[in-house]
């Protein structure tokens, strides 16, 4: 069920942006970033986590991050982050289940570190 209040169920008027794509469990919403493009995989059932997932939601998951990387295709990324911030602790700060997808780029000071040095550097 949608919760009025978050930012990215469907039915709350302050969703981010305009999807790029859309499956049956899924929309893609683009983030716009000046050096890591990124989009967001949002579930449309409102659940907090990627474990509150249906089988349908998890069979639908692979088809929406194709999506997302067709999306990103037109930054020319030389390789994708892929993550979750699950819980207040992990970073979570709108509990609407979504995953980023980062555009990582060899020209990044960062470059061929993996999620954790990219988060927290």
């Amino acid at each position: 069920m949608a919760d009025g209040a978050c930012r990215l169920c469907l039915s709350a008027e302050a969703l981010a942006a305009e999807p790029v794509a859309r499956n049956a469990g899924f929309v893609v919403l683009p983030k716009p970033h000046p050096t890591n493009p990124a989009a967001l995989i949002v579930a449309i059932r409102h659940v907090a986590s990627p474990f509150d997932f249906g089988a349908a939601e998890w069979a639908a998951l692979g088809e929406a991050m194709i999506l997302a990387q067709q999306h990103l295709a037109q930054f020319a990324p030389d390789g994708l982050t892929i993550g979750w911030n699950v819980g207040a602790a992990a970073g979570q700060h709108i509990f609407h289940a979504h995953l980023h997808v980062i555009c990582r780029y060899d020209r990044n000071a960062n470059a061929g570190r993996g999620l954790r040095d990219f988060v927290l550097r």
